[in-house]
């Protein structure tokens, strides 16, 4: 778990498979908590692309994220940052996509930690969306998401209920984690 020092912010990442209210969440979680939110730089990158993704476009992804992490990390006056995904997905779906990561990637997930994850679970309906590729793979997405945080010995709590209920979920775990890491 990444330590906080006094000029360095906390950070929470909310993460987890497709259509399960990450970006309701972090954008939430940031208003509430009075902070600002790293937005996923996918969706921007995606947006106009009107092709199948390569691994190129995965390695652009990764290389955006990163960038744009840094930019609002800089920026934090906050004592902490929520950030709306990881480059931790960008492994994911290249594993899924293309059989491998590469390496760089994989290097710098290990060398990137967070503070705390918020795993969202896959208990709401699927919501169309262009840029949303695998309805019917949740469950194994859902897996692959927890083996990977696991694996990374991440702090995660898995954030279940729908609407309002999910949103007070999210945000009274990262209130809980607040109070036990804030400096006095």
């Amino acid at each position: 778990m990444a330590s906080n020092s006094s000029n360095t912010a906390l950070k929470i990442a909310v993460v987890g498979p497709e259509s399960t209210g990450k970006s309701t969440m972090a954008k939430y979680l940031a208003t509430q908590l009075h902070t600002l939110c790293v937005p996923e730089y996918a969706r921007y990158y995606c947006e106009h692309l009107n092709r199948q993704y390569t691994l190129q476009d995965e390695t652009n992804m990764y290389y955006g994220q990163l960038a744009l992490e840094n930019a609002i990390v800089s920026q934090v006056t906050a004592p902490l940052v929520i950030c709306d995904t990881t480059i931790l997905t960008v492994k994911i779906w290249c594993d899924h996509l293309f059989g491998h990561t590469p390496d760089f990637i994989v290097n710098e997930i290990q060398n990137r930690p967070y503070d705390l994850y918020l795993l969202m679970d896959i208990d709401l309906p699927w919501q169309d969306d262009p840029l949303r590729d695998f309805p019917t793979e949740r469950e194994h997405f859902m897996q692959v998401w927890q083996q990977e945080l696991n694996r990374l010995q991440a702090n995660y709590k898995i954030i279940s209920g729908t609407d309002q209920q999910r949103l007070d979920n999210g945000l009274q775990c990262c209130k809980d984690f607040i109070a036990v890491h804030s400096t006095p």
